[in-house]
């Protein structure tokens, strides 16, 4: 939005009013990229994750597919867990999707706003701070899968 500066008679600003304008490409403009898609871009590798864990179990029947399938189905949309997939109601499942892609889309946000407390910040950076938080979900669906495996017996996953 361009703003109005006055002038004096030599050209100079008078320094009346300030104008701000975003400059395409730079520090500012990058850090309202980052923050505006940051949320969509951390849907990108759980999305993937979970297309070809739908695949896995749609188009095979082959003993791979079901532990490929259900880890998949974990690391995309690890709200399976908390609604005891395969095992409960298939009803449940949409709800854990979607209760999945809110928790990814916050996680999405916060790695963007740690990413740009710098005011340089870069879409690395982003990544890196996804990295991190990304990780700290699947180490916990790993633990939860482990954890289940003990409680339950070995009938969780079956590799």
């Amino acid at each position: 939005m361009p703003a109005t500066t006055s002038s004096t008679a030599s050209g100079s600003p008078s320094g009346d009013t300030i104008a701000e304008y975003h400059l395409t490409g730079g520090p500012r403009w990058y850090r309202d990229r980052i923050r505006t898609f940051g949320p969509l871009v951390a849907l990108i590798v759980p999305g993937a994750i979970g297309v070809a864990a739908f695949a896995a179990l749609s188009l095979s029947d082959a003993g791979w597919s079901g532990p490929v399938g259900l880890l998949g189905g974990y690391f995309a949309a690890p709200t399976l867990l908390a609604v005891g997939a395969p095992f409960a109601d298939r009803g449940l499942y949409p709800i854990a999707v979607v209760a999945a892609v809110a928790m990814w889309l916050l996680i999405g946000l916060l790695a963007s706003r740690r990413a740009t407390r710098h005011p340089f910040a870069t879409w690395s950076d982003w990544w890196r701070h996804y990295a991190w938080m990304l990780l700290g979900v699947w180490v916990g669906v790993v633990v939860a899968l482990v954890f289940a495996t003990v409680t339950v017996g070995g009938g969780v996953l079956d590799l």
